[in-house]
């Protein structure tokens, strides 16, 4: 699961599109000069574009003298971290003792099937990012998954691929 993204993460660490590095004119004014900055600086650069991109790295290096391989370490190591953009929803299997032994798998491989993603993939439109996680803290509602704050318990594959479905039709009625 971790290993397998963070495996994957690392091949998508090349250069992409230009991105606007001018919004991390604040949070560079924020720390310059300071001392113990990594992860607050990394936790806001993400907040800013949604994930780390490549390009941060190198402005933040150079602004704020951190050094890259520090950076980078630090982004892989945390799972609270991106280094690819995300899906406009984060769909989170448990995959913890109690939810192993519901079969969380189950669910997993249907999600992975209907979305056409493996664990930690975003699909085509950008609208959902897969992922497996080692505990929600829902033992009680095994199997779990959630997508942004809403939790669904009890779950089948079936169910989850219907509750997928449901958020499709809906942002599809959505205004754009």
């Amino acid at each position: 699961m971790r290993v397998e993204r963070i495996i994957n993460k690392r091949q998508e660490l090349v250069p992409g599109q230009n991105t606007d590095t001018g919004l991390l004119d604040g949070v560079i004014r924020k720390y310059s000069g300071k001392r113990g900055i990594m992860i607050p600086v990394l936790q806001e650069t993400q907040k800013i574009y949604g994930y780390l991109p490549r390009e941060t790295f190198l402005r933040l290096s150079e602004e704020l003298g951190l050094n890259l391989s520090d950076m980078y370490g630090v982004a892989t190591f945390y799972a609270q971290f991106r280094l690819s953009p995300v899906g406009r929803h984060i769909i989170r299997v448990c995959h913890g003792t109690a939810c192993h032994v519901q079969n969380a798998q189950g669910i997993t491989d249907a999600l992975e099937e209907t979305l056409k993603v493996a664990d930690g993939g975003t699909t085509d439109d950008g609208m959902f990012t897969l992922e497996s996680v080692a505990c929600l803290g829902c033992c009680s509602l095994a199997p779990v998954m959630m997508i942004g704050d809403e939790t669904y318990g009890k779950l089948t594959g079936k169910e989850a691929v219907k509750v997928i479905k449901n958020i499709r039709i809906k942002e599809k009625k959505l205004p754009i």
